[in-house]
């Protein structure tokens, strides 16, 4: 599993994940998605395109990341994950809990939604 992450010009941060998010891929981005969503104040989008399967451990990664930022008054969003991918994040309910978007555009509106300074 690879992480990569960009600040975009509107301060939302722009996370993409490349590979398998079962044990091994949660285990090799952990810690690097957790400094960059949940220290601080963060609204963070999650691309998802490239990552090929998720498991029951990857949700877990993605829900407490998810809910720090949430503690810190920030928001996550998920983008454009592949079918299977959103099979799995449909069938676990977990897009009821993070937003999933399939455009850059809708990601960053909803991932600032919550965001009293953006009207």
């Amino acid at each position: 599993m690879e992480l990569i992450s960009t600040d975009l010009p509107d301060g939302i941060r722009k996370i993409d994940l490349t590979g398998r998010l079962d044990l091994e891929g949660a285990d090799a981005i952990d810690l690097k998605l957790t400094v960059l969503v949940s220290t601080q104040r963060t609204f963070a989008i999650v691309d998802l395109a490239a990552v090929e399967f998720l498991a029951s451990i990857g949700i877990a990664t993605l829900i407490r990341n998810a809910k720090a930022v949430r503690q810190r008054q920030g928001n996550m969003v998920l983008l454009n994950p592949k079918p299977s991918v959103a099979k799995v994040l449909s069938s676990t309910r977990i897009d009821q809990i993070i937003p999933v978007c399939y455009s850059l555009d809708d990601a960053r509106a909803r991932v600032r939604a919550s965001d009293p300074g953006v009207s």
